[in-house]
């Protein structure tokens, strides 16, 4: 199965990534971890949909429909819905009903589908009506450049938020469906996959990121990511990966 990715940054500070892609024919990819909720349309024989995917804790097989053509808007850790928890939707979906291929409800108003080119302000939007919010605390924890628990680069600790750590963990599991220490480990094996992709020999992973040792990274590639590094050193193009990219 043929499956083309193409994604790119944004400098909305709601959005992590808008991405678009097209399958070729029926078949399965391998969906990797991912702490980021996402806003997907998709159309499969002429029918448009659309849906909220939660975050997925771990890697897991996907199905995909043949010659369909997706567009998604990634958002930023600590951006949330409130009238949809996204606790709730960790590695499961919330779909979006009454799409058409130029229109979408949203909590009962009537938008213009976006695309590609145009997330960014149909994301403004989303705030301005307070449909989405970020939680500041969230985005304090999350500021930095450390990991906050040990060596390599990822999520941060550097600004600490004036609130309690209980507080702190509850904010962060309402805002995101995960622990801060589910985000780190999923970033860091996707951080790990994209550099042994990049040719970088496994032991250099291990070192760069912290790892304990090759059996730690391997342990961690196969839960988050669902490939062994020998695997992703040679990409199997008959089940793809979902997407990856490097932060």
């Amino acid at each position: 199965m043929g499956l083309v990715v193409e994604s790119r940054p944004s400098e909305v500070p709601y959005i992590e990534r808008v991405w678009r892609s097209r399958s070729d024919a029926a078949g399965r990819m391998m969906s990797v971890a991912t702490s980021h909720w996402e806003l997907v349309f998709w159309e499969h024989q002429g029918v448009p949909q659309a849906a909220v995917l939660g975050p997925e804790a771990k890697a897991s097989l996907a199905p995909v429909p043949g010659e369909a053509v997706f567009f998604g808007i990634s958002f930023a850790l600590g951006t949330s819905m409130p009238h949809i928890p996204v606790s709730a939707l960790v590695g499961g979906s919330a779909a979006i009903p009454d799409v058409t291929r130029r229109s979408l409800w949203l909590k009962g108003s009537a938008w213009h589908v976006p695309d590609y080119d145009n997330a960014e302000a149909f994301v403004r939007r989303m705030v301005r009506e307070g449909i989405v919010d970020l939680d500041p605390v969230v985005t304090a924890a999350l500021a930095g450049t450390g990991t906050g628990t040990g060596p390599g680069p990822g999520i941060g600790s550097g600004a600490v938020p004036d609130v309690s750590e209980r507080t702190l963990q509850r904010r962060f599991v309402a805002a995101t469906g995960l622990t801060q220490g589910a985000v780190r480990q999923i970033h860091r094996a996707r951080q790990a996959a994209v550099l042994v992709q990049e040719g970088v020999p496994a032991q250099e992973v291990v070192h760069r990121l912290g790892y304990f040792d090759q059996p730690h990274l391997a342990r961690s590639l196969k839960r988050y990511v669902g490939r062994t590094a020998t695997q992703l050193a040679t990409p199997d193009t008959t089940l793809p990966l979902s997407l990856l990219y490097k932060t």
